[in-house]
């Protein structure tokens, strides 16, 4: 490794490492971990200006705006806490029966639908059955977050790392349903257990709101039905249209705008209010992070960690592919899992012109980049989306909490993929 990538990856673990502090904002250590990336790079001749802002994924960036004001639409309805208050006076009160509900629901629908776009839609109403109850609602972001990456390795469209192996491979759905949902599912139920165990003491507690929740009139909430109805309509079509956007050719940033400007023109909110429901931290932290990551990648430190990864695969093909299993888990729970697939790309279609079977290394790549997500909550785009709801509550989610739970699940999970590879390595190959 040469010194440029031993600098470049000095200033990206800095950078993590006053992050997983939590003594500074992230926000603001993420960008300046970017502009120190940037100038580096510019004066090191490897990463220009042009560069850095190309890193920067647009359709993720763009894909969560515009969804976070589809709700914020929504929200202004009423339809929210109506769901909320429904919800939560069905489960009784009960915390337990409540977060597996709305952890399977989460999951399901990560299965069809970007686990980004799943938990910005799923939050707000986790947020506000939590509010009826006056319950901690970090269990339940914690669990939706966690869920929803473990269910959407289970699809060819549920995870964003799925989507590039089953292009690059090529992959089909079913392909993805006969390899990775029976492994999925089996992750996706010992991750309900380990939850469900670290919070066993705050889900045994019942809520003090339950008299006081059995005597709300629901419908008191929805202040605006008509509205709420012409939103869940475009949210119905908006949701076909991202399970179709692949054959459609249309980019997910361009289906949630579609979805967006259709709800703005039909229901004619306030645009100055709705506007105000934007988290711009999420999305300048994502897009420091992007900055940061296209920088450790133009170094070359990526090609290297992946070119050492791959260098197993001459010798026993079994151990690269468990390698490469762990790596990417490990790597996916710091790095964004989208650009180190991309990176690895390459890699393993280099592999296959030298006559290697590279099938189970594409498998392998999948399941730890959707499980190795748990691992910290910048893992995935759906645990920073978290995080930072948990932030506008009396209960945010530390690093420390996320790891306590996180990273338990991500070791398991990755050690079911290991297992299903020492079984069933045939299937895969």
């Amino acid at each position: 490794m040469s010194w440029i990538q031993g600098v470049s990856l000095a200033i990206f673990a800095i950078t993590f490492a006053v992050i997983f502090s939590e003594r500074i904002h992230r926000v603001i250590v993420g960008i300046v971990g970017a502009m120190a990336m940037l100038l580096f790079g510019i004066t090191q001749g490897f990463y220009s200006q042009e560069d850095a802002f190309h890193a920067v994924d647009f359709n993720t960036i763009l894909l969560l705006m515009w969804m976070m004001l589809v709700v914020a639409i929504l929200e202004k309805t009423g339809f929210l806490e109506y769901i909320a208050t429904r919800m939560a006076q069905k489960s009784g009160g009960r915390q337990w029966p409540l977060l597996l509900f709305l952890g399977t629901a989460t999951s399901v629908v990560s299965t069809m639908l970007d686990n980004v776009t799943t938990v910005v839609v799923v939050g707000p109403v986790t947020l506000s059955i939590c509010r009826v109850l006056a319950i901690n609602p970090v269990p339940y972001l914690l669990a939706e977050a966690i869920l929803s990456n473990t269910g959407g390795v289970a699809t060819l469209i549920g995870d964003p790392p799925n989507v590039i192996i089953g292009s690059a491979a090529p992959f089909t759905f079913n392909d993805f349903l006969i390899h990775t949902a029976p492994v999925s599912l089996v992750a996706w139920s010992i991750t309900l257990l380990v939850i469900k165990y670290m919070f066993r003491s705050e889900l045994a507690k019942p809520s003090s709101k339950v008299d006081e929740l059995m005597a709300i009139n629901p419908d008191d909430h929805l202040k605006d039905w008509p509205s709420a109805r012409k939103v869940l309509i475009v949210l119905a079509g908006t949701m076909v249209l991202f399970i179709l956007h692949g054959a459609l050719h249309l980019e997910a940033s361009t289906v949630a705008f579609i979805g967006f400007a259709t709800a703005l023109a039909w229901v004619r909110p306030d645009p100055d209010e709705i506007l105000k429901s934007i988290d711009w931290n999420v999305l300048l932290f994502f897009s420091a992070l992007f900055m940061l990551v296209g920088g450790l990648e133009k170094s070359g430190a990526l090609d290297a960690v992946g070119e050492f990864l791959a260098s197993f695969t001459h010798t026993d093909l079994l151990l690269a592919t468990i390698v490469i299993l762990w790596a990417s888990a490990i790597i996916s729970a710091i790095v964004d899992n989208i650009p180190f697939t991309i990176a690895m790309i390459p890699i393993i279609k280099h592999l296959e012109t030298q006559g290697i079977n590279v099938e189970p290394l594409w498998w392998a790549l999948a399941f730890g980049a959707g499980f190795g997500g748990n691992g910290t909550p910048i893992g995935s785009t759906a645990g920073v989306v978290v995080v930072s709801m948990s932030e506008k509550t009396a209960h945010p989610i530390t690093f420390k909490m996320w790891l306590r739970v996180g990273l338990p699940v991500m070791l398991l999970t990755t050690t079911v993929a290991t297992i299903a590879f020492l079984a069933f390595f045939g299937w895969f190959s």
